[in-house]
This record gives structure tokens, sequence and C-alpha cells, in this order.
């Protein structure tokens, strides 16, 4: 289990190195891949040194994230850093079409991500997604229909389910919102 500081509010430097460590890319390899120094991207890692907007879109499109999630977001008060994540203050995630994700854990670095998801009514995910992830997750409200390793499963409020890297898609093809806590493990945002 990785050791965090918890009394330390989040940083853009910690959710960086969260993204990398998650796919599976050293500090060597990003630095390559964004035509930047080893050093710098220590600096940059340990809140050192500020990358211009363009480093961060790289560092996005390189880690496969929005880049708002790169930008500042609401917090709440310093003495919860770590620990609190007030509903007004959670950090929008993703960006598949059809659903909305709000990251309820206080930051990347612990070994696991929990995330708010709302998906649309009538949406689906563009594609089948499989990941080095093991993913469980609760529905709230609404219904939501899983494919998990080609075998189809309706969920209603109250169920529960697991993924433990194997492909799956998620179809809400109902007239109402899905909303449904879901937890990852390794981080994947």
């Amino acid at each position: 289990m990785q050791q965090t500081d918890i009394t330390r509010p989040r940083t853009l430097g910690a959710d960086l190195r969260a993204l990398r460590k998650a796919r599976g890319l050293t500090l060597n390899a990003m630095a390559e891949r964004l035509n930047r120094s080893v050093g710098w991207l220590s600096q940059v890692e340990r809140d050192m040194s500020d990358p211009s907007i363009t480093d961060l879109r790289h560092m996005a499109a390189l880690l496969d994230v929005p880049v708002s999630m790169l930008f500042g977001q609401p917090s709440g008060p310093v003495d919860e850093a770590g620990h609190v994540v007030r509903q007004g203050a959670r950090r929008r995630i993703g960006g598949e079409a059809g659903l909305i994700e709000e990251l309820l854990s206080p930051d990347l670095t612990d070994d696991f991500e929990m995330v708010h998801c709302t998906f649309e009514p009538h949406s689906r995910i563009g594609e089948v997604v499989t990941r080095p992830t093991q993913e469980v997750g609760y529905l709230i409200s609404g219904k939501l229909d899983l494919i998990i390793a080609e075998r189809r499963f309706t969920l209603h409020p109250g169920d529960s389910f697991r993924v433990r890297a194997e492909p799956f898609e998620w179809i809400n093809p109902y007239d109402t919102p899905a909303v449904a806590i879901w937890v990852i493990a390794p981080p994947v945002y």
C-alpha cells in the first residue's frame, strides 16, 4: 500500500505522479515522450516547477485524461484536505458522452479511486473497455445495463457488480438517469 501524507492538500504534482504510475510509465519514459528532461518532470511531480498550459495539454493527452482534470478545482476548507470532499468540490473526470463522472476520492494518490457516475438516459459507452483493474460498483438510482465478458446484466437500485480486467461496456437505454458509485483499483483517471 502506498504511503501518503494525508494532511497535505492534493497537488497537481501528486496527481500527475499517480496517473503516470497507474499507466505503468517511468519518469524517464514520460519525460522522453513529452520531449522534456527527467529533472524537469521530477520537479513538476514534486511541485517545485509549474508546467505551462501547453505542457499540461501534452501531459493530459499522454495520460489520456481531459486537460480540465489537471487544472485547479473547487476545494473545501484546508483542514479537510485529504480527508473530506464536499459535494460542491468534486472534480469532474473522464469525458465520455452521456456519462458525468465526479471524483469522490480526495486525490489520486491512493491504491483506488471512488467515482460518482451519472449515466444519462439513452446513452452508451462508445466502445468495449478492457483495463488492467479491479472495479466494483453500486447502483444508487435508475437502471443500467452492463455487459461484462459478453454477458448482459440489468442493474436496479441497490445492486452491485464487479469487473476484473474483463471487457465491459455500459448502456442506459432507459428514460431516466442511472447513478452509481464506482470504485477502481488502481486509479485510472
